[in-house]
């Protein structure tokens, strides 16, 4: 919300933030709980931003759709944007040639006091495409962790290796059946996109995938 907003923009935030529910709210004791620290974390980041995007990528709608977003990613399971940890960061996601998923804090959404989705509505003006808000489509879930990478493991058919699948790639893939984008935003860190009715069904999966770095490791 910018510093100049009103009492009434105010309250009208504090209108639109209390009355959300995030899809695994009900689950952030049994994530706490279900956590082992420094081997594996599972969080739900809510309420984030997210804006389906179409536009070709070369055309002049194209540009200023990307001096909107700081680039468009070129190739399957590139990134573009700036640091992932910055409160201020919008990051893009593609999907397809001319297919992309903008993801940014909640603070970016224009019934928070931010522009984004006008912002690419408005770069995109009268050409070929499509800005569509999906910020209620999708949540988001953070795993980390040094055993991370184990838990996805044993679901996902994608080899996950770091010689493979790098930090800064995402990529849309299946967890538990469930169609998900897969964001590697570090080393040891993922970010899981699942859509929201989904979402009950992966936290619980991804727990119980979680249990057994809970207890003592079988010498």
């Amino acid at each position: 919300m910018a510093e100049t907003a009103t009492p009434a923009e105010t309250a009208h935030v504090d209108r639109v933030r209390g009355a959300r529910r995030s899809p695994a709210e009900h689950l952030a004791e049994a994530f706490t709980s279900g956590s082992v620290p420094g081997t594996v974390t599972l969080t739900e980041i809510p309420y984030q931003t997210m804006v389906g995007v179409r536009v070709h990528p070369a055309s002049d709608a194209g540009t200023r759709v990307a001096s909107v977003t700081g680039g468009l990613p070129a190739t399957c399971g590139a990134v573009t944007g700036s640091a992932v940890t910055g409160k201020d960061s919008v990051n893009t996601l593609w999907l397809g040639p001319t297919e992309f998923m903008v993801v940014a804090p909640e603070e970016a959404h224009d019934s928070l006091g931010g522009s984004l989705v006008s912002d690419l509505t408005t770069a995109l003006g009268n050409d070929a495409g499509q800005v569509v808000d999906l910020s209620a489509n999708r949540t988001t879930f953070e795993l980390s962790g040094s055993h991370a990478r184990a838990v996805l493991e044993k679901t996902c058919a994608l080899d996950l290796h770091p010689r493979v699948f790098k930090a800064g790639t995402a990529v849309s893939t299946e967890l538990a059946h469930i169609p998900v984008m897969l964001w590697k935003t570090s080393e040891e860190s993922y970010r899981i996109f699942p859509r929201a009715s989904f979402a009950d069904f992966l936290g619980r999966w991804l727990l119980d995938a979680m249990r057994e770095y809970a207890s003592p490791e079988v010498p």
